[in-house]
């Protein structure tokens, strides 16, 4: 337990730097009405919010720093005090590789020092592995259990809403096959990006851990084999799905090295598995086959 003294808050602010991905730089967003929802303040008092894009390349200017102690509407004395607490926060921010430092309250107490009476931070996650006092602080029963079993078995995995699950190997393709449920008028349960080296050990472990999701009424593999080859994939699937007993249909497209093959194996595995020629084909199975499932639980 942290205990702290009681503060005499004469004013309270608001201060952030965060990532903003649009812009591709970092933002500085300040105001002097602090201790509020900020985004509720946004809505209603725009011009009460002052925003100051930082160059990450450059880093955060003196003046910029000035410019928002300004802004925060600080007495003299304070602004210089103001400006170190702004610059060490953005070296924090660059330094932890942060993603989001939030300080709100920031207030000035009847005293007139400055202090940040609470604050929040929000780090890459991609970088804990050079953050190691950042990662041991890292609360795993805060995050997204399907996301946390992924990370720890080497798989890129984000939970989504729908109820179409889905294992693809490549990034591109994941957002492309996900793109292609939309279209066909179903919703992705996830984002599951199996990696170039989906042995079967692998895919039993990413059929397992989108199964592990209940809301899933149909599963779709979207393999394009270039490093890898739709045999060794195919063999995969059958092995995961024999293990698993799947309760819930199975639609497979295989493309690249050795696709007549994998097909082959799919179609001598005796297993109900739904093949599909091309994205479009397989997507429209994936939401027809999801619809039927939802009919009969609905009967």
């Amino acid at each position: 337990m942290y205990i702290e003294a009681g503060t005499e808050i004469a004013s309270e602010l608001y201060f952030c730097l965060l990532v903003d991905r649009s812009a591709e730089r970092i933002v500085m967003v300040g105001s002097a009405q602090g201790g509020m929802d900020i985004e509720e303040l946004a809505v209603n008092q725009p011009d009460a919010i002052t925003k100051i894009y930082i160059e990450p390349a450059v880093g955060l200017q003196d003046y910029q720093a000035r410019e928002m102690a300004f802004k925060l509407g600080l007495d003299a004395e304070i602004i210089s005090h103001a400006v170190k607490t702004i610059k060490g926060c953005y070296r924090a921010l660059r330094d932890l590789d942060a993603s989001m430092l939030e300080i709100n309250p920031l207030v000035v107490t009847r005293s007139g020092e400055l202090v940040a009476l609470d604050a929040k931070m929000g780090f890459d996650e991609n970088a804990l592995f050079r953050q190691q006092k950042i990662s041991e602080l890292r609360d795993k029963t805060q995050e997204d259990p399907r996301e946390t079993a992924a990370a720890d078995r080497g798989l890129s995995y984000v939970g989504l809403d729908g109820d179409i699950g889905c294992m693809i190997n490549g990034a591109g393709l994941a957002m492309a096959t996900m793109d292609m449920i939309k279209l066909a008028g179903g919703e992705p349960a996830n984002f599951l990006d199996v990696g170039g080296g989906a042995s079967a050990e692998r895919t039993e472990k990413a059929f397992r851990l989108v199964l592990a999701d209940k809301n899933v009424k149909a599963m779709l593999v979207n393999i394009f084999a270039g490093i890898n080859r739709c045999d060794w994939i195919a063999e995969g699937v059958v092995q995961a799905v024999k293990k698993i007993d799947m309760k819930v249909p199975l639609i497979v497209r295989l493309s690249g090295t050795n696709v007549e093959e994998g097909q082959r194996i799919i179609a001598e595995s005796g297993l109900p598995i739904i093949t599909a020629e091309t994205l479009a084909e397989a997507a429209e199975k994936a939401v027809q086959a999801r619809n039927e499932v939802v009919a009969r639980e609905g009967a």
